[in-house]
């Protein structure tokens, strides 16, 4: 029996509770928040035995096996830290850490212990990113990714979460090196960085308030990012971010030297685009109607999916926590490569140093800090 405590007891807590409670074999044993009212909320809607407002006390008398870490990104290297050095495997939610220095550390102290880490990049597990997967691992891109498009927009009113930070100029995503935008776009970055190796690797950001923000009296706050990515004039990327942009997209695109596809992750389709053209008037006909026989295939996939009872609206975070969970018990390499955390941590540096060439340094002590 694998035991499990949650540390962090806000609205993505809730997600990672009922996704654990999946597994067979594991047992949420305890939760802890800095503000025990929280805790025991959490303990009223899940089944778990013993509610903390201090982490070392959780980990002193309960002893987990894994920790799934949820409170809010300045918090994360040292509640982690913690949590490894008392023999725990731990499950970071996003973004990982701050900057790439506490993401190397951690990964290290892991390694060091022979302990289990992962981060909650799990747009990266849904149904359709692992067909994607599947298909580019087949060679369809042809040698492989040549250039990626990678689209992550947030719509800031639709979610009380983003209109409590524009709304207090106190709130702790203002505090963030990347300010609202660090906490946001790791899904997107983490696309590209699956396919990059880090190596000569060139970044160009501009970041800057929308008109929209302007107009309610915020000057601060980064909603709008555009970024172009480039590795060894080998492998390139752009990355868009925005809050205004209609429609809103969470897309990926990735081109080889044979073909291309396009993942579109709000409607659950994957795209096959095929690299050669066909011969005169054919390519005005023949081309839309194999796309639109695409998209059939792929609502007949999500029917059988929904039908098996699998189409989850998490299904990329409950696929993600049960690999961890198998890697814990049968030894098996972590779901996502450090590599691929490291690197996803490192542009998003390079991008934050751009955007704001002197970002604000979040410190955190061992306590939990407010959740999200």
């Amino acid at each position: 029996m694998l035991k499990t405590a949650i540390i962090g007891c806000g609205k993505i807590a809730d997600a990672h509770a009922s996704q654990i409670l999946r597994i067979p074999g594991t047992q949420i044993v305890a939760a802890c928040d800095r503000e025990l009212l929280m805790t025991r909320q959490f303990m009223d809607r899940f089944p778990v035995r013993h509610g903390f407002a201090d982490l070392n006390d959780l980990l002193h008398e309960v002893r987990p096996d894994v920790v799934h870490v949820t409170t809010p990104p300045q918090s994360h290297f040292p509640i982690a830290k913690r949590c490894l050095e008392a023999g725990c495997h731990v499950y970071v939610e996003k973004p990982f850490t701050l900057d790439e220095d506490e993401a190397q550390r951690l990964i290290y102290y892991a390694n060091e212990r022979g302990l289990k880490i992962t981060a909650g990049h799990d747009d990266q597990f849904t149904h359709v990113a692992r067909r994607m997967r599947s298909v580019v691992a087949s060679g369809y891109l042809g040698t492989g990714p040549i250039h990626m498009e990678s689209y992550y927009c947030y719509d800031l009113a639709a979610t009380a979460y983003a209109r409590a930070a524009l709304s207090d100029k106190e709130h702790w995503t203002r505090s963030l090196p990347g300010g609202l935008l660090q906490n946001i776009i790791s899904h997107g970055i983490a696309r590209i960085a699956e396919f990059m190796t880090g190596e000569s690797l060139e970044v160009r950001a501009h970041g800057f308030t929308s008109a929209a923000l302007k107009n309610l009296g915020e000057s601060e706050m980064v909603d709008e990012l555009r970024v172009i990515l480039c590795e060894r004039e080998r492998v390139s990327a752009y990355f868009t971010f925005s809050s205004q942009m209609r429609p809103g997209l969470h897309e990926f695109r990735v081109y080889g030297s044979k073909n291309g596809l396009l993942l579109d992750h709000d409607q659950e389709t994957l795209i096959r685009l095929p690299g050669k053209r066909l011969p005169s008037y054919a390519e005005k006909f023949i081309p839309p109607v194999m796309i639109a026989r695409q998209h059939l295939g792929n609502v007949a996939i999500n029917l059988r999916t929904f039908l098996r009872s699998d189409f989850h609206m998490k299904s990329g975070m409950k696929y993600l926590i049960e690999s961890f969970y198998r890697s814990i018990e049968d030894g098996t390499p972590d779901p996502i490569p450090h590599r691929e955390i490291l690197l996803t941590t490192r542009i998003m540096d390079m991008i934050f140093n751009q955007v704001s060439p002197t970002p604000k340094r979040a410190h955190a002590s061992l306590q939990p800090v407010e959740t999200r």
